[in-house]
């Protein structure tokens, strides 16, 4: 069932104060959200983005949220729920990369940090509001944000790239288990995007044929998927293509044409990041 507005609806973003993140909260007030949750470890440019949202119409909550921390998680869901309830549309959005060599990453700052905010903290989040969704019998979604990274394996990718990995198996399980137990009102939408021009991958190069990515084009096509209940989003096209050659190609005939012809595994080689 595709949603055809978000009037009523209470809309909560991960990873809200920059980048998509922040258009997607501009999409919830467009949408007639009647309440917008913003999360995020900046307090300074989450001031600043629930400053461009309020006014509008929706009711702005902005709450700093450590996402890596299971405590901080579990604190500011009880505010939300105490405030506004449970959310009727999840987006986990928020994010880390680290791009190196596996060896040059550090174990806390890195690995840890990495797998705790890309991996666990959607699971935690949406385990805090899952049972409310399951309960109140709405329409609801969820948005879990993964990557190509998590279909194809990159050099100086490898905890990114498990991290989402870890996200596309949990999400697309959680959407089959929603399904089998008869909760069709929730729809999980899992999003698998390559490089997108936000600054995160700041100095990444896009592979043959797979340009960065526009985020305005990509937020308003995963809003859309979001609402129609899509359950896997790929972005763009050359995604899917790798991943079906991945799956017939022989591993040595991949890693040439992965490596050699497509310029995947070149990709990060001047990676820098957000400053």
């Amino acid at each position: 069932m595709t949603i055809a507005s978000l009037t009523g609806t209470t809309v909560l973003i991960t990873g809200a104060a920059m980048g998509m993140g922040r258009m997607y909260a501009h999409l919830a007030v467009e949408d007639h959200a009647a309440h917008v949750v913003l999360w995020d470890i900046n307090g300074e440019l989450l001031e600043q983005a629930a400053a461009e949202l309020e006014g509008r119409g929706p009711e702005i909550h902005r709450h700093v949220v450590d996402v890596g921390s299971l405590a901080a998680i579990e604190a500011a869901a009880e505010r939300v729920r105490a405030d506004v309830g449970t959310p009727d549309i999840l987006i986990n959005n928020a994010g880390i990369v680290r791009g190196k060599y596996f060896w040059e990453h550090e174990q806390r700052a890195d690995i840890a940090a990495t797998m705790a905010i890309n991996s666990l903290a959607p699971m935690h989040i949406t385990r805090e509001f899952l049972p409310g969704m399951i309960a109140g019998g709405r329409t609801s979604r969820i948005v879990n944000v993964a990557s190509a990274a998590g279909l194809l394996a990159n050099p100086r990718m490898s905890v990114y790239s498990s991290s989402k990995w870890a996200v596309i198996g949990w999400s697309d399980s959680l959407r089959l288990e929603l399904a089998q137990a008869g909760h069709r009102h929730i729809k999980v939408t899992t999003f698998c995007p390559s490089y997108i021009r936000t600054g995160m991958f700041e100095g990444a190069r896009g592979p043959l044929l797979t340009p960065l990515l526009d985020p305005g084009l990509v937020t308003r096509r995963v809003w859309q998927a979001m609402k129609e209940g899509t359950p896997i989003l790929m972005m763009p096209w050359t995604v899917k293509l790798s991943t079906a050659l991945r799956g017939i190609l022989p591993v040595g005939a991949w890693d040439v044409v992965a490596g050699r012809v497509f310029g995947v595994y070149k990709s990060m080689e001047h990676f820098t990041g957000r400053k």
